[in-house]
């Protein structure tokens, strides 16, 4: 902007300001919040539809990236397995199970504290080491020659991972409404699918590799993923984006404007510039919208991570050989990217995401039945794509819907990082479902993730009451006129609690 606008665009702010207040008085219909934020936009000069488009650019593919790498350094320890790790290293009993257990211990504990700090830090600073470390560690992996060293490895992948999954939902939900988020969210979790498959694929490929450089091709799946993950966080440094408030590729105007729609939408103010106290996190952590989607969240995350590891080896299992059961491990992960995607693309349309997360549960629920109850190798495979496909596309529709039903920084920090650190809980127990001595039905790990889709149905369902319910209760005058006797920060920190705002299911 020019020194010579510089003046009008001072009033547009006013007005902006003077609107949203307005907003938070007045119940608006989604036709009356577009109308407004079309008013500014024109008064700024903004045209909408590039806005949007330079938001999706910069925002969305630098996170995807990310969260590959990150997914891709994570599971592919599962890939290692069928080859010869196991062995090399001389695990017995259930220390690989252990390996895949200590991870979970920082990465629990650090999620929380990742995102308090990455509001003072800043996100393309924080995420960047985080990757960069967690690359070095993957290379360092791939030189182990001992169960403890391996475990060592593990923790520290744990601990440097912690910042990335909740920060990136978090960041994301602040610069998309409710009614943009899904399709946005999807896709940057279908980067899960995208590693999942691409894990194998490299693990296929890597297998030409065995005894080069007196290295085993396990070795090679560690040290060229980490090497590649060092050298693009690197680059992510540079794109990485920070909050709407912080963001370098948006101008002055850009980035009152979507502030400005952002708060309409939400009928909550942001809170960016306040800085929030300890004890606001410890009151949020009273609350039981912050628990219910945490719950749900851990019911998927345990078949979810069952299937990230033990899919190779449960396709060993039919009868095929290691490098066999990587290169058939990626077609599952294929299928359940573009399943992802189509659910995401319906329930923005429909603006629903709790029957769409039914649906997906229900569909893994299918899925696992089929590997359990069945000996015939195309049935139990064909499992293999309706379990990843319902698991890992419910889960961005849930976080997504978590992530958009919390309004403020305050609430949004606190949402999204409670319902991925608890839920990461149930990782600890994937990782000890699955036991070599109950190949190759595998029928107690199976039926615990069963019985975690039923677990996860349930606590949607609590969800969905206690928000509808909520949502009843906001229009009383009791609780408009309690909230109205808070002071104005108060106000601030209290976000979604708004009277105005209104829970999406």
């Amino acid at each position: 902007m020019s020194k010579e606008n510089s003046p009008s665009l001072n009033e547009s702010q006013q007005d902006s300001e003077n609107q949203v207040e307005k907003s938070s008085i007045l119940e608006l219909t989604e036709a009356e919040k577009d109308a407004k934020c079309s008013q500014l936009a024109e008064e700024l000069n903004i045209n909408e539809r590039k806005l949007q488009w330079k938001i999706d650019l910069c925002v969305v593919p630098p996170f995807c990236l990310l969260y590959f790498l990150s997914f891709l350094d994570r599971v592919n320890i599962g890939n290692a397995k069928v080859y010869s790790l196991v062995t090399d290293l001389g695990l017995t009993g259930d220390q690989y199970n252990v390996a895949l257990t200590i991870f979970y211990v920082p990465y629990i504990f650090f999620e929380l504290f990742a995102n308090y700090l990455i509001k003072i830090v800043g996100p393309h600073v924080l995420l960047s080491i985080c990757i960069v470390s967690f690359g070095a560690i993957s290379i360092g992996m791939g030189f182990v020659n001992t169960y403890g060293q391996l475990l060592a490895c593990r923790f520290l992948i744990g601990m440097t991972e912690a910042g990335t999954f909740p920060a990136i939902f978090y960041i994301l939900s602040t610069y998309y409404t409710g009614k943009q988020a899904q399709k946005r969210f999807s896709i940057f979790f279908s980067s899960t699918c995208l590693a999942g498959g691409a894990s194998g694929a490299i693990a296929y490929k890597i297998a030409d590799l065995d005894g080069a450089h007196g290295l085993s091709s396990w070795r090679y799946i560690f040290i060229i993923e980490g090497a590649a993950t060092v050298g693009l966080g690197f680059i992510l440094f540079f794109i990485i984006p920070n909050f709407p408030e912080k963001s370098k590729f948006l101008n002055a105007a850009e980035r009152q404007f979507l502030k400005f729609k952002l708060e309409t939408f939400s009928g909550a103010k942001s809170g960016y510039e306040e800085k929030v106290p300890v004890k606001t996190f410890l009151k949020g952590l009273k609350d039981y919208l912050i628990w219910l989607p945490a719950l749900t969240y851990f019911g998927f995350i345990i078949p979810s991570y069952g299937y990230a590891y033990f899919a190779p080896t449960i396709i060993q299992t039919m009868g095929y050989t290691g490098e066999r059961a990587n290169q058939l491990s990626v077609a599952p992960w294929c299928a359940a990217f573009v399943i992802s995607v189509s659910l995401a693309v319906l329930s923005d349309h429909y603006r629903r995401r709790f029957p769409f997360v039914i649906f997906c549960l229900l569909l893994a629920i299918v899925g696992l039945a089929m590997i359990l109850g069945s000996t015939n190798s195309s049935v139990r495979f064909g499992g293999c794509f309706l379990t990843a496909s319902g698991l890992y596309s419910g889960m961005p529709l849930l976080v997504c819907w978590n992530s958009i039903n919390f309004a403020g920084h305050a609430r949004k920090s606190l949402g999204t990082s409670v319902q991925i650190g608890f839920g990461n809980i149930g990782g600890i127990i994937s990782t000890f479902i699955f036991l070599s001595k109950d190949a190759p039905i595998f029928r107690p790990g199976l039926s615990v993730c069963i019985a975690s889709c039923c677990f996860a149905i349930l606590m949607a369902f609590t969800y969905l009451f206690a928000i509808v319910r909520l949502n009843k209760i906001k229009k009383t005058d009791n609780f408009i006129n309690e909230f109205n006797q808070l002071s104005e920060l108060e106000q601030l920190f209290e976000g979604d609690l708004n009277p105005k705002f209104k829970y999406l299911y």
